[in-house]
Protein backbone atom coordinates (compact mmCIF):
# COMPACT_ATOMS: atom_id res chain seq x y z
CA UNK A 1 0.00 0.00 0.00
CA UNK A 2 0.95 3.60 -0.42
CA UNK A 3 -0.10 6.75 1.43
CA UNK A 4 -0.60 10.11 -0.26
CA UNK A 5 -1.32 13.58 1.05
CA UNK A 6 -3.95 14.98 -1.30
CA UNK A 7 -4.84 18.60 -2.16
CA UNK A 8 -1.34 19.69 -1.21
CA UNK A 9 2.07 19.60 -2.86
CA UNK A 10 3.76 19.53 0.55
CA UNK A 11 4.04 16.42 2.76
CA UNK A 12 2.11 16.40 6.04
CA UNK A 13 -0.50 18.81 4.72
CA UNK A 14 -3.75 18.17 2.86
CA UNK A 15 -5.82 15.03 3.42
CA UNK A 16 -4.09 11.67 3.86
CA UNK A 17 -5.20 8.65 1.84
CA UNK A 18 -4.17 5.00 1.98
CA UNK A 19 -4.28 3.18 -1.38
CA UNK A 20 -4.12 -0.60 -1.67
CA UNK A 21 -2.97 -1.61 -5.14
CA UNK A 22 -4.64 -5.03 -5.26
CA UNK A 23 -7.75 -5.64 -3.18
CA UNK A 24 -8.74 -8.83 -4.99
CA UNK A 25 -9.49 -11.59 -2.52
CA UNK A 26 -10.43 -9.23 0.30
CA UNK A 27 -13.96 -9.45 1.64
CA UNK A 28 -16.09 -6.39 2.30
CA UNK A 29 -15.55 -6.86 6.03
CA UNK A 30 -11.78 -7.09 5.58
CA UNK A 31 -11.72 -3.89 3.52
CA UNK A 32 -13.75 -2.14 6.17
CA UNK A 33 -11.47 -3.43 8.95
CA UNK A 34 -8.35 -2.31 7.07
CA UNK A 35 -9.85 1.16 6.59
CA UNK A 36 -10.51 1.30 10.32
CA UNK A 37 -6.92 0.18 10.95
CA UNK A 38 -5.59 2.96 8.69
CA UNK A 39 -7.74 5.43 10.68
CA UNK A 40 -7.73 8.01 7.87
CA UNK A 41 -10.66 9.87 6.35
CA UNK A 42 -10.71 7.28 3.55
CA UNK A 43 -8.89 4.22 2.28
CA UNK A 44 -9.19 2.93 -1.28
CA UNK A 45 -8.84 -0.53 -2.77
CA UNK A 46 -7.91 -1.01 -6.42
CA UNK A 47 -9.39 -4.14 -8.00
CA UNK A 48 -7.32 -4.80 -11.15
CA UNK A 49 -9.01 -6.23 -14.23
CA UNK A 50 -7.75 -7.04 -17.72
CA UNK A 51 -6.86 -4.07 -19.91
CA UNK A 52 -9.76 -4.64 -22.31
CA UNK A 53 -12.28 -4.47 -19.47
CA UNK A 54 -10.68 -1.39 -17.95
CA UNK A 55 -10.46 0.46 -21.25
CA UNK A 56 -14.06 1.69 -21.20
CA UNK A 57 -15.31 1.92 -17.57
CA UNK A 58 -11.88 2.52 -16.04
CA UNK A 59 -9.98 0.98 -13.14
CA UNK A 60 -12.30 -0.47 -10.51
CA UNK A 61 -11.84 1.25 -7.14
CA UNK A 62 -13.78 1.01 -3.87
CA UNK A 63 -13.72 3.73 -1.18
CA UNK A 64 -14.10 3.17 2.56
CA UNK A 65 -14.21 5.52 5.54
CA UNK A 66 -13.54 4.18 9.03
CA UNK A 67 -17.28 3.40 9.27
CA UNK A 68 -18.71 2.71 5.82
CA UNK A 69 -18.20 2.33 2.09
CA UNK A 70 -18.90 5.45 0.04
CA UNK A 71 -20.15 5.59 -3.55
CA UNK A 72 -17.89 8.55 -4.24
CA UNK A 73 -15.41 10.84 -2.49
CA UNK A 74 -13.14 13.49 -3.93
CA UNK A 75 -9.73 13.21 -2.30
CA UNK A 76 -9.70 9.37 -2.60
CA UNK A 77 -10.49 9.70 -6.31
CA UNK A 78 -7.72 12.21 -6.92
CA UNK A 79 -5.16 10.44 -4.72
CA UNK A 80 -5.86 7.01 -6.21
CA UNK A 81 -5.47 8.46 -9.71
CA UNK A 82 -2.06 9.86 -8.71
CA UNK A 83 -1.07 6.44 -7.34
CA UNK A 84 -2.21 4.65 -10.51
CA UNK A 85 -0.40 7.13 -12.73
CA UNK A 86 2.89 6.80 -10.85
CA UNK A 87 5.76 7.95 -13.07
CA UNK A 88 4.07 6.95 -16.32
CA UNK A 89 3.34 10.50 -17.44
CA UNK A 90 -0.17 9.46 -18.48
CA UNK A 91 -2.44 12.39 -19.33
CA UNK A 92 -5.61 10.65 -18.15
CA UNK A 93 -6.64 8.04 -15.59
CA UNK A 94 -10.25 6.88 -15.36
CA UNK A 95 -11.71 5.32 -12.22
CA UNK A 96 -14.74 3.04 -12.10
CA UNK A 97 -16.34 3.90 -8.75
CA UNK A 98 -19.63 2.81 -7.22
CA UNK A 99 -21.12 6.07 -8.51
CA UNK A 100 -19.85 5.35 -12.02
CA UNK A 101 -17.06 6.48 -14.32
CA UNK A 102 -14.91 9.38 -13.09
CA UNK A 103 -12.11 10.64 -15.37
CA UNK A 104 -9.04 12.42 -14.00
CA UNK A 105 -6.88 14.58 -16.26
CA UNK A 106 -3.27 15.50 -15.43
CA UNK A 107 -1.32 18.64 -16.21
CA UNK A 108 2.48 18.56 -15.94
CA UNK A 109 3.90 21.99 -15.24
CA UNK A 110 7.54 22.87 -15.85
CA UNK A 111 9.39 23.28 -12.59
CA UNK A 112 6.36 22.35 -10.50
CA UNK A 113 4.39 19.35 -9.29
CA UNK A 114 1.75 17.64 -11.42
CA UNK A 115 -1.79 18.94 -11.14
CA UNK A 116 -4.81 16.65 -11.53
CA UNK A 117 -8.46 17.51 -12.11
CA UNK A 118 -11.39 15.11 -11.83
CA UNK A 119 -14.69 15.57 -13.62
CA UNK A 120 -17.53 14.72 -11.27
CA UNK A 121 -21.00 13.66 -12.34
CA UNK A 122 -23.40 16.51 -13.08
CA UNK A 123 -24.86 18.05 -9.92
CA UNK A 124 -28.30 17.39 -8.56
CA UNK A 125 -29.65 20.42 -6.68
CA UNK A 126 -31.76 19.52 -3.66
CA UNK A 127 -33.86 21.58 -1.32
CA UNK A 128 -33.22 25.07 -0.02
CA UNK A 129 -33.12 25.06 3.78
CA UNK A 130 -34.56 27.61 6.16
CA UNK A 131 -31.84 29.27 8.24
CA UNK A 132 -33.94 29.19 11.40
CA UNK A 133 -34.50 25.44 11.05
CA UNK A 134 -30.83 24.69 10.40
CA UNK A 135 -29.78 26.99 13.26
CA UNK A 136 -31.98 25.06 15.70
CA UNK A 137 -30.77 21.72 14.36
CA UNK A 138 -27.06 22.40 14.79
CA UNK A 139 -27.06 24.85 17.68
CA UNK A 140 -26.04 28.08 15.95
CA UNK A 141 -27.59 31.53 15.96
CA UNK A 142 -29.45 32.69 12.86
CA UNK A 143 -27.08 35.69 12.86
CA UNK A 144 -24.14 33.30 12.27
CA UNK A 145 -25.29 32.61 8.70
CA UNK A 146 -24.62 34.62 5.54
CA UNK A 147 -28.10 35.91 4.79
CA UNK A 148 -27.19 36.79 1.19
CA UNK A 149 -26.66 33.17 0.13
CA UNK A 150 -28.89 30.08 0.38
CA UNK A 151 -28.31 26.93 2.38
CA UNK A 152 -28.77 24.18 -0.19
CA UNK A 153 -28.18 20.46 -0.58
CA UNK A 154 -26.24 19.55 -3.71
CA UNK A 155 -24.92 16.17 -4.86
CA UNK A 156 -22.29 15.17 -7.40
CA UNK A 157 -22.41 11.60 -6.16
CA UNK A 158 -22.74 12.29 -2.44
CA UNK A 159 -25.15 14.90 -1.04
CA UNK A 160 -23.71 17.81 0.93
CA UNK A 161 -25.63 20.70 2.41
CA UNK A 162 -23.61 23.79 1.52
CA UNK A 163 -24.01 26.10 4.51
CA UNK A 164 -22.68 29.66 4.14
CA UNK A 165 -21.61 31.42 7.35
CA UNK A 166 -21.13 35.15 7.67
CA UNK A 167 -17.48 35.47 8.70
CA UNK A 168 -14.13 33.80 9.22
CA UNK A 169 -14.52 34.29 12.99
CA UNK A 170 -17.77 32.30 13.01
CA UNK A 171 -16.40 29.41 10.95
CA UNK A 172 -13.10 29.25 12.84
CA UNK A 173 -14.90 29.05 16.19
CA UNK A 174 -17.55 26.64 14.91
CA UNK A 175 -19.25 24.44 17.50
CA UNK A 176 -22.19 22.43 16.25
CA UNK A 177 -24.41 19.61 17.50
CA UNK A 178 -23.47 16.93 14.99
CA UNK A 179 -25.91 14.29 16.22
CA UNK A 180 -28.89 16.64 15.92
CA UNK A 181 -27.58 17.95 12.61
CA UNK A 182 -27.20 14.45 11.21
CA UNK A 183 -30.74 13.59 12.26
CA UNK A 184 -32.01 16.71 10.51
CA UNK A 185 -30.11 15.88 7.31
CA UNK A 186 -31.43 12.33 7.25
CA UNK A 187 -34.97 13.72 7.19
CA UNK A 188 -34.19 16.37 4.55
CA UNK A 189 -32.19 14.24 2.12
CA UNK A 190 -28.69 15.44 2.97
CA UNK A 191 -25.64 13.57 4.24
CA UNK A 192 -23.13 16.06 5.60
CA UNK A 193 -22.93 19.80 6.21
CA UNK A 194 -20.22 21.67 4.28
CA UNK A 195 -19.65 24.99 6.05
CA UNK A 196 -18.25 27.82 3.94
CA UNK A 197 -17.66 31.55 4.16
CA UNK A 198 -16.47 34.14 1.67
CA UNK A 199 -13.92 35.65 4.08
CA UNK A 200 -10.67 33.70 3.69
CA UNK A 201 -7.17 33.38 5.14
CA UNK A 202 -5.51 33.23 1.70
CA UNK A 203 -6.45 36.24 -0.41
CA UNK A 204 -6.40 34.01 -3.49
CA UNK A 205 -9.15 31.77 -2.10
CA UNK A 206 -12.82 32.28 -2.93
CA UNK A 207 -14.17 30.23 -0.01
CA UNK A 208 -12.96 29.08 3.40
CA UNK A 209 -14.47 25.68 4.24
CA UNK A 210 -14.84 23.17 7.07
CA UNK A 211 -16.42 19.72 7.08
CA UNK A 212 -17.19 18.15 10.46
CA UNK A 213 -18.20 14.50 10.54
CA UNK A 214 -17.99 11.33 12.66
CA UNK A 215 -17.16 13.52 15.68
CA UNK A 216 -14.06 14.72 13.83
CA UNK A 217 -13.06 16.93 10.91
CA UNK A 218 -11.98 16.36 7.32
CA UNK A 219 -8.92 18.33 6.11
CA UNK A 220 -10.09 18.38 2.48
CA UNK A 221 -13.37 17.18 0.99
CA UNK A 222 -13.23 17.01 -2.79
CA UNK A 223 -16.75 15.67 -3.20
CA UNK A 224 -18.14 18.55 -1.12
CA UNK A 225 -15.95 21.02 -3.01
CA UNK A 226 -17.56 19.83 -6.25
CA UNK A 227 -20.98 20.50 -4.77
CA UNK A 228 -19.75 23.91 -3.65
CA UNK A 229 -18.45 24.63 -7.17
CA UNK A 230 -21.91 23.98 -8.63
CA UNK A 231 -23.51 26.02 -5.84
CA UNK A 232 -21.11 28.94 -6.42
CA UNK A 233 -21.89 29.14 -10.13
CA UNK A 234 -25.63 28.74 -9.52
CA UNK A 235 -25.69 31.59 -7.00
CA UNK A 236 -23.18 34.01 -8.50
CA UNK A 237 -20.22 33.41 -6.17
CA UNK A 238 -18.12 32.23 -9.14
CA UNK A 239 -18.52 32.67 -12.88
CA UNK A 240 -19.01 29.71 -15.23
CA UNK A 241 -15.63 28.16 -16.15
CA UNK A 242 -13.82 30.30 -13.55
CA UNK A 243 -11.33 28.15 -11.65
CA UNK A 244 -11.36 29.24 -8.01
CA UNK A 245 -9.62 28.09 -4.85
CA UNK A 246 -11.32 26.66 -1.77
CA UNK A 247 -9.16 26.55 1.35
CA UNK A 248 -9.89 23.87 3.95
CA UNK A 249 -8.12 22.16 6.84
CA UNK A 250 -6.62 25.40 8.17
CA UNK A 251 -8.04 24.93 11.66
CA UNK A 252 -6.57 21.39 11.77
CA UNK A 253 -3.15 22.60 10.67
CA UNK A 254 -3.55 20.42 7.58
CA UNK A 255 -4.03 23.24 5.04
CA UNK A 256 -5.55 22.07 1.77
CA UNK A 257 -5.92 23.81 -1.57
CA UNK A 258 -8.86 22.62 -3.66
CA UNK A 259 -9.36 24.14 -7.11
CA UNK A 260 -12.87 23.99 -8.55
CA UNK A 261 -14.87 25.12 -11.57
CA UNK A 262 -18.14 24.35 -13.29
CA UNK A 263 -19.99 25.20 -16.50
CA UNK A 264 -23.44 26.65 -17.06
CA UNK A 265 -25.50 25.30 -19.95
CA UNK A 266 -28.52 27.24 -21.15
CA UNK A 267 -31.19 24.58 -21.57
CA UNK A 268 -34.51 25.92 -22.92
CA UNK A 269 -34.00 29.21 -21.11
CA UNK A 270 -32.82 27.66 -17.86
CA UNK A 271 -29.19 27.61 -16.78
CA UNK A 272 -28.12 24.08 -15.91
CA UNK A 273 -24.84 23.53 -14.06
CA UNK A 274 -22.66 20.85 -15.67
CA UNK A 275 -19.05 19.73 -16.03
CA UNK A 276 -18.04 20.10 -12.38
CA UNK A 277 -14.29 19.76 -12.00
CA UNK A 278 -12.22 19.51 -8.83
CA UNK A 279 -8.44 19.55 -8.88
CA UNK A 280 -5.27 19.83 -6.89
CA UNK A 281 -1.87 18.38 -6.16
CA UNK A 282 -0.83 15.30 -4.21
CA UNK A 283 2.40 13.96 -2.77
CA UNK A 284 3.41 10.42 -1.82
CA UNK A 285 4.58 10.16 1.79
CA UNK A 286 4.70 6.46 2.68
CA UNK A 287 4.87 2.91 1.31
CA UNK A 288 4.32 -0.29 3.23
CA UNK A 289 2.77 -3.74 3.54
CA UNK A 290 -0.13 -4.98 5.61
CA UNK A 291 -0.07 -8.54 6.93
CA UNK A 292 -3.34 -10.33 7.66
Amino acid sequence: MVQWDVFSSRPLEGNSLAVFFDGRGLSDDEMQSIAKEMNLSETTFILPRDAATEREPGVRVRIFTVREELPFAGHPTLGTAFALRGNSGAENVTLDLNVGKVPVQFEDRAGGPAFAEMTQIDPNFGILHERETVARAIGLSVDDFDSSLPIQTVSTGLPYTVTPLKSLAVIQNLRVNLSQGTAYLEKSGGRFFYFVCRETVDREARLHARMLFYNGEDPATGSAAGCAAAWMVAHGVAKPEERVLIEQGVEMRRPSRIFVRASALNDLGNNRIVNVRVGGHAVEVMRGEVFL
